[in-house]
């Protein structure tokens, strides 16, 4: 019998106000994240991938935001589940950092200027581990060390501005890694770097993963990154999750009209013109708010009169779920 996921979000709506009133970016959002697997999230920007990563991290701004629906199970290490969603602030502070970790999108922004990278990963220790100021700071030199940082003695001594743009995110990954968390979010960690760069974080949080076993969910707009390291795919359109399967079947037979155009967005599948010069297939318009109906429908070529008027139910196929009037058909 299997055992019960790591991280199960369902049916989670998180609302923001505004001048203009409320608006909810996040609706009904479901998936589910295991031990030693890397559940990819992706989407276009706006879709909703950061702000339900915020929501489980209890980032959200509270003056400005609430979570107006869903749970947020977690399963934690002693065995008992935690409601994310309707935890306390203690509670959050305790599993924040020691159980779940979160990877940010920009070091830079996200690193304390004014402490060294090893005074930051050294606290983090002390808070959760308990550790000594010595025992810490063997820990940062280790952890930096881990990450593939050369000289991490010298290098734990370094201010974030001393780094580099891949090396302040292997710091940030050791800075997360640093009390062995049970549950990683990586929010778009290779997105500001080069290609060579960006193979080699991909290679290290993977290796990370099988090393401790930790699930990992991973948010990027890459589906190139998603096919290198993700077990399990959840595609994001609109604040609503439109599809989710296994990596290898949602690529090789998608079935939401959305995946279908964000595959087709590849350069691989570009197709030639008269001049043999390639000729991308971006997909039509813009991400808009829903009104009615489905989110997607303005820019399908598929749609018919009433996916602008009635919402699509999500519906269950084959170990995948899929939210589209007409997916069968489509497919």
């Amino acid at each position: 019998m299997e055992s019960a996921p790591l991280l199960e979000i369902t049916d989670l709506s998180v609302t923001f106000r505004g001048e203009a009133g409320e608006s909810t970016p996040v609706r009904g959002v479901s998936l589910s994240v295991n031990a030693n697997e890397t559940h990819a999230v992706v989407g276009e920007s706006g879709s909703g991938k950061s702000v339900t990563s915020l929501a489980v991290m209890g980032l959200l701004p509270k003056a400005s935001s609430r979570i107006s629906g869903g749970a947020i199970r977690y399963r934690r290490r002693d065995g008992l589940t935690s409601d994310l969603a309707h935890a306390s602030d203690g509670e959050m502070r305790r599993l924040r950092g020691a159980e779940i970790a979160m990877i940010f999108q920009e070091p830079m922004t996200s690193l304390n200027p004014v402490l060294t990278i090893g005074e930051q990963i050294a606290e983090a220790v002390r808070l959760h581990l308990g550790y000594d100021r010595a025992r810490a700071k063997a820990r940062a030199v280790e952890m930096l060390a881990l990450v593939e940082i050369p000289d991490a003695a010298r290098r734990a001594d370094d201010y974030p501005h001393h780094m580099s743009g891949g090396m302040r995110q292997r710091a940030m990954i050791a800075l997360a890694m640093s009390c062995n968390p049970a549950l990683l979010i990586a929010d778009e960690p290779t997105t500001a770097l080069d290609v060579t760069i960006q193979a080699q974080v991909l290679k290290l949080i993977d290796r990370l993963r099988l090393e401790t076993g930790m699930g990992v969910l991973f948010i990027t707009h890459n589906l190139g990154v998603v096919a290198e390291i993700a077990n399990r795919v959840s595609v994001f359109y609109a604040g609503e999750v439109v599809e989710s399967a296994e990596k290898r079947p949602l690529f090789h037979a998608p079935r939401h009209p959305y995946t279908r155009a964000l595959l087709d967005c590849l350069p691989a599948r570009a197709k030639r013109d008269e001049n043999n010069r390639r000729i991308l297939n971006p997909i039509p318009g813009q991400v808009a708010p829903v009104k009615a109906g489905c989110g997607f429908a303005p820019r399908c070529v598929h749609a018919r009169a009433w996916c602008h008027e009635v919402a699509p139910a999500l519906e269950a196929e084959d170990g995948r779920v899929i939210r589209c009037h007409r997916w069968q058909e489509v497919a």
